[in-house]
């Protein structure tokens, strides 16, 4: 990674082994700065967050109704912006929200993400506060993304460094991964280091600022849990309220605060990137601003992959700028922090969105980045480009009121079909969590692949599902299944944060009603198995609790991911393939000259989800 232009900004990190009740952090010695009269600085800041490995561009973007479609993103101009920013100010810190990496598109997830960290090492990323995807395949290899060195399986795909024109083995991430508020249950030590703090010469006098990194605490619940196994995720403004003293100790009177969690705007979309339409209000990051100490300067947000540019009132009700750069890397937070070089305090703050304008002629992207990407996208192209099927029309993840998703249909069809034989699993339905299935489906139109309208590649596929889950098929009674049905409804038999309504495959065919209390909203419930339906629910009522079914998940599900806690109680597990594998497997049937998959076939047995209650919308 080439050195930050600004020879005199240094860095000091806190320590990642340190406790969170006494985090310490270890600095550079440096000449101390001339003395010269206090006065005001500008410390600037460009932020993203849920890049998601997005290395190329993510196709084209607007920042708001009246401004124009323009081809946005690529870490070769984040690379550009983020040259430009520093050569115009020296003192130039580039920071992440989370979701750096994982739900990553093939180009970067084939490689284990080594591509992202890669080129984020080359942009001159400072500090990444680690999202929930971050643990998508557990803490042992995102801590490997900080390290570095070669994957411990996967020696064809990992290393590939000498072929793309980076180091191998695997070099981890130069910048540094920041989780204050994750702790190992046994030690209450940090997993990362809770914060960062860089050191600015301000107009020839020395300013520190400190970067607190904190993963949102519902993070158990939407990971697998064997990969956040023996962790513990602390209150994020208890948190930020126990660092502040301990910044002040060190002289620290700047703060910015990186949080994987956020809000959305209440407008239509397209939505204005630097609008606060609704305040946020009734979001989970207006509770937490609202919460912290009035030390903090700046919250810097992600998580719900929205644009925002919003002021927000702190424990003390003070106003601080609270952002959110929407996701993919289409967007630059630009934020410029005028400190007080005297009391080292923040005096003044503007933050504004940018897309990142690939047809900006102002912009020079990064030749070096480029040529990395493409080295990585060479690799890849052969695997991506290769059809695997057809489709009649679009197969899209948008859901109907009953929160009945087509692509998530599919889905669950071939993890069925992938686990039926009783070899692997006897399986007689198969359930999907709509959150595994990715924008935007699968669309009819051909690609950038010019594979042609309606055939589908391996690359799309991939894109629709990135996650690597694993299928597991278990024995579950009439009972257990109910219960994981009404464990779709918020505040349900131990769902807690939203309505998770899972996607069944062909032959489940359930009502509900969502003004029925809990453990009733599932008014009626069949399976259908070799031609003959069986009741599993009927008004209400459990039909024979203790009958047992062979159901398939993938191991996320299977897990208690999603808040789906019943499903843990699965029995006579067995593992099976790749959920990717089996899609592919399945999809193959509708390949030339094959009659192509049609979402709308009678035979698929549609709609499998009926609501009763008269709503709308999916909650």
């Amino acid at each position: 990674m080439p050195s930050h232009p600004a020879s005199h900004v240094l860095t000091a990190i806190a320590l990642g082994a340190a406790l969170v009740g006494c985090a310490s952090a270890a600095s550079s010695s440096t000449p101390p700065a001339k003395p010269s009269k206090p006065g005001t600085g500008v410390i600037k800041i460009l932020a993203l967050n849920d890049f998601h490995g997005q290395i190329e561009s993510p196709g084209t973007f607007r920042a708001n109704a009246d401004s124009p479609l323009v081809p946005a993103g690529g870490a070769d101009y984040a690379a550009g912006y983020i040259a430009a920013a520093r050569a115009a100010n020296p003192n130039t810190v580039v920071v992440s929200a989370g979701d750096l990496i994982g739900a990553s598109p093939l180009v970067s997830a084939f490689f284990h993400d080594e591509p992202t960290i890669e080129v984020m090492n080359r942009a001159g990323l400072d500090f990444n506060a680690v999202g929930n995807h971050e643990f998508d395949d557990g803490k042992d290899e995102l801590l490997r993304m900080q390290r570095g060195g070669c994957h411990p399986t996967d020696t064809v795909n990992s290393c590939r460094g000498a072929e793309v024109g980076t180091p191998v083995p695997f070099e981890g991430a130069k910048f540094r991964f920041l989780a204050a508020n994750v702790v190992h249950k046994n030690s209450g030590r940090t997993l990362f280091a809770p914060y960062g703090i860089k050191k600015f010469d301000v107009n020839g006098r020395s300013v520190k600022m400190a970067f607190i990194g904190m993963t949102l605490k519902d993070t158990p619940q939407i990971v697998t849990p064997s990969g956040v196994k023996g962790l513990v995720f602390n209150d994020e403004a208890q948190t930020v309220n126990a660092l502040v003293p301990q910044l002040r100790a060190q002289g620290v009177e700047s703060i910015v605060v990186l949080i994987h969690q956020g809000g959305v705007q209440t407008a239509p979309s397209p939505v204005d990137i630097n609008g606060c339409v609704g305040g946020l209000e009734g979001s989970p990051i207006k509770t937490i601003v609202g919460r912290l100490d009035g030390a903090v300067d700046l919250v810097v947000t992600g998580h719900t992959h929205a644009a925002y540019n919003c002021q927000l009132p702190l424990a003390n009700g003070r106003l601080v700028p609270v952002t959110s750069a929407n996701t993919q890397g289409r967007v630059l937070t630009d934020i410029d922090l005028t400190v007080d070089t005297g009391t080292r305090d923040v005096t003044q703050a503007a933050a504004v969105n940018k897309v990142v304008d690939r047809s900006n002629v102002g912009i020079t992207p990064s030749a070096e980045i480029a040529s990395i990407v493409a080295g990585y996208k060479a690799l890849s192209t052969p695997i991506a480009n290769r059809v695997i099927g057809s489709i009649a029309r679009d197969v899209l993840n948008t859901r109907d009121a009953g929160c009945n998703m087509p692509a998530g249909d599919l889905i669950a069809d071939s993890q069925l079909a992938a686990t039926a034989a009783p070899e692997f699993g006897g399986a007689q339905l198969a359930l999907m969590n709509p959150g595994g299935v990715r924008n935007p489906g699968f669309t009819y139109a051909n690609s950038g692949a010019n594979e042609g309208d309606g055939n589908v590649t391996y690359g799309e596929a991939f894109t629709v599902q990135p996650f690597g889950n694993s299928l597991v098929t278990m024995t579950l009674t009439t009972q257990q299944i109910r219960d994981v049905l009404e464990q779709q409804f918020p505040n349900c038999f131990g769902q807690t944060v939203f309505a998770r309504v899972l996607l069944p495959s062909n032959g489940l065919r359930y009502e509900w009603d969502h003004a029925q209390a809990c453990g009733a909203k599932v008014r009626n419930a069949t399976l259908t198995v070799n031609g003959v339906a069986e009741p599993l629910v009927s008004n209400g009522d459990v039909v024979n609790a203790a009958r047992t079914w062979r159901v398939t998940v993938n191991n996320f599900l299977a897990d208690g991911g999603d808040g789906f806690a019943v499903l843990k109680g699965g029995v006579n597990r067995l593992g099976g393939a790749q959920d990717i594998d089996a899609l592919e497997k399945y999809l193959v049937n509708f390949k030339a000259p094959n009659p192509p998959y049609d979402p709308l076939d009678p035979n698929l047995g549609k709609p499998r989800i009926v609501r009763l209650d008269g709503g709308t919308a999916c909650p």
